[in-house]
C-alpha cells in the first residue's frame, strides 16, 4: 500500500494578476524563492516516506509548461500528468485520479491531495500531519488537513473540530466578528484543501453523495488515453461531468470527515496582501522583488519584472510592474484584483490570457513590437527541440540568429544557420525550425503581413500532438 500524491494544478489565481495569467498560472509563477510553488510541492512530496512519484492534474493548456518545470527539478522520471479537458472544479479532478489508480489495482492505496499553488513553510511539520493522516485514511476515513489559525481570517472556510480527529461541521467563510470568536474558542482550523484518504473509500463515499461525478469520471479514466508520460481523461465523458467543489460534493456531507491539526507555516498565497504577509520585509515593513528604489515607503508590496520603479510617499499599497501592465493598489483592497482580471477577459484583453513571453514546448517567444502589418519576436528554442512543419497564409518571416545554431527547412531547401545569420520564410511556404546544438537557440523574427495572428498556422507535422497553436 503506497502513498499516492496528486497534485491539483488547474486554475489560474486570478487575484495575483498582472504575474498570473490564464496560459501562466500562479503555481508557476516563482512568488518566494527560486522555485515556482509547483516545484516546491512536488520538491515536498518527494521527500515523504512511502510516497510514489506524484501525478499532476492540470488542464491541457498547462500540460508542457507543467511538464518542463517538473523535469527541470531533475528528481524523479516516472511522474505521470493527468489531463483535463475541460476544467470542472475539485470534485471531478480528485473523482479522476482516484479512478484512475484503481484501474491499476491500487484501490488502496492513500491519495494525498495538494494544491499546487500553496506555500509550506514547516516541511518536517507537514510530513507529521501527513504521517497521521495516512492512519487515518487506512481506517476508512475521508481526512482533511486543518491549519491552526494564527489570526481571524475572512478568506478561509473553517473547520469545527468534534471528538478526537471528527469534524463536526465544515463552516463557509465568516464576517471579521465570527471569525474573531472562532480563534478565541481554539475550536476551529482552517480549512486548508489539502485531503488524504485511499481511492476506494473516495469514490464509494462520492457515490453516495455525488454518484453523478463518479460515474462520468470514472468512465473518462476508463476510456482515457496515455501519451507518454500524459494521460488524456475521455473528452466526451468529462463534458457531461458536473462541475462541484470537493467541499460541496463531499466534505460536507459525509460522516466520515477526520481533520488532522496542522500547524505547518500554510499560505494559500490567495492575494498580493498574502503574499506580503509571508515575503521577507525590509526595516520599513516593505517587501521588494526587482529593481526598485523606494524614498519613504512603508509597509508596502513593490515588484519590479521588467523596469525599474520608483516610488514615493507610499503606505499600505501593492505596485506590481509587468513588460505590459502595471498594477497600483491600497494593500487593503487585494482581492478586489478579481475585477480588473474580469473586465480584461470580459473585454477579450490579451493582457488577461498570456504575459509578451509565451511558453511553448519547444522553448518560448516574446513579442518586442507590435503594429497592424508587422511585429517583432525573439525567440528561445531548446537544445534538439524542434518547432512544428507548418506554413502560413498571410505572413512572411525573416529570421536572424542571435545564438546558438539553427536548423531550417525553407520549403524543399534545408540550411543550417550560425550567429548573425539569417533566413527569409516566404508567405505559403513549408517550414520548420529546429536547434541541433547543444545550447539554446536564439533568433529574431520578424513578420510581416496582412494579419498576424497565432491561428495562422497550418501544421502539417507536429512531435507534441497540436492541431492549433
Amino acid at each position: 500500500m503506497a502513498l499516492q500524491p496528486v497534485i491539483l494544478a488547474g486554475g489560474t489565481g486570478s487575484r495575483l494578476w498582472p504575474l498570473s495569467r490564464e496560459l501562466y498560472p500562479k503555481q508557476v509563477i516563482r512568488l518566494t524563492g527560486e522555485r515556482s510553488l509547483l516545484q516546491t510541492t512536488v520538491q515536498r512530496v518527494t521527500a515523504l516516506e512511502g510516497a510514489v512519484a506524484p501525478m499532476v492534474v492540470v488542464g491541457e493548456e498547462h500540460r508542457f509548461l507543467t511538464k518542463n518545470q517538473i523535469e527541470d527539478l531533475h528528481l524523479l522520471a516516472d511522474f505521470r500528468i493527468l489531463l483535463e479537458p475541460f476544467g470542472k472544479n475539485t470534485a471531478p479532478a480528485i473523482c479522476g485520479a482516484a479512478a484512475y489508480v484503481v484501474n491499476q489495482g491500487r484501490g488502496g492505496d492513500v491519495l494525498l491531495v495538494l494544491p499546487a499553488d500553496h506555500l509550506v513553510l514547516k516541511p518536517e511539520s507537514f510530513a507529521q500531519a501527513v504521517r497521521e493522516a495516512v492512519v487515518l485514511a487506512q481506517q476508512g476515513r475521508i481526512v482533511t488537513f486543518g491549519i491552526v489559525p494564527d489570526h481571524p481570517e475572512t478568506g478561509y472556510g473553517y473547520i469545527a473540530r468534534g471528538v478526537g480527529n471528527l469534524v463536526e461541521s465544515f463552516v463557509e467563510k465568516p464576517d471579521l466578528a465570527t471569525a474573531e470568536q472562532y480563534l478565541a474558542s481554539g475550536k476551529y482550523l482552517w480549512n486548508s484543501g489539502m485531503f488524504a484518504f485511499t481511492a476506494e473509500t473516495l469514490l464509494a463515499e462520492m457515490e453516495r453523495f455525488a454518484p453523478e461525478v463518479v460515474a462520468h469520471m470514472t468512465e473518462a479514466a476508463r476510456k482515457g488515453k496515455p501519451d507518454g508520460l500524459f494521460f488524456r481523461f475521455d473528452r466526451e465523458a468529462m463534458a457531461a461531468c458536473p462541475a462541484d467543489s470537493i467541499d460541496y460534493a463531499l466534505m460536507e456531507k459525509t460522516g466520515k470527515a477526520a481533520v488532522v491539526e496542522a500547524d505547518i507555516g500554510w499560505s494559500d498565497i490567495g492575494s498580493w496582501r498574502a503574499l506580503w504577509e509571508v515575503a521577507e520585509k525590509d526595516s520599513s515593513g516593505n517587501a521588494v522583488s526587482g529593481d526598485v528604489i523606494l524614498e519613504d515607503v512603508h509597509n508596502s508590496l513593490i515588484r519590479s519584472e521588467h523596469t525599474l520603479v520608483a516610488a514615493i510617499g507610499l503606505q499600505d499599497t501593492l505596485v506590481v510592474e509587468t513588460a505590459d501592465a502595471v498594477l497600483v493598489a491600497p494593500m487593503d483592497r487585494a482581492q478586489d484584483v478579481k475585477a480588473i482580471v474580469a473586465r480584461l477577459k470580459q473585454e477579450k484583453r490579451p493582457e488577461f490570457h498570456v504575459h509578451r513571453t509565451v511558453y511553448r514546448p519547444w522553448g518560448s517567444y516574446t513579442t518586442l513590437e507590435m503594429q497592424d502589418r508587422f511585429q517583432i519576436k525573439r525567440i528561445t528554442v531548446k537544445p534538439g527541440a524542434r518547432l512544428s512543419l507548418q506554413m502560413h497564409h498571410h505572413r512572411h518571416e525573416h529570421w536572424v540568429v542571435v545564438s546558438g545554431t539553427a536548423r531550417v527547412q525553407n520549403g524543399e531547401q534545408s540550411i543550417l544557420l550560425k550567429e548573425d545569420e539569417a533566413a527569409y520564410i516566404p508567405c505559403g511556404t513549408v517550414h520548420r525550425l529546429e536547434n541541433p546544438g547543444v545550447i539554446p537557440l536564439e533568433l529574431i523574427e520578424v513578420q510581416i503581413g496582412s494579419y498576424l495572428g497565432e491561428d495562422d498556422i497550418v501544421r502539417f507535422d507536429d512531435e507534441y500532438g497540436r492541431l492549433i497553436e
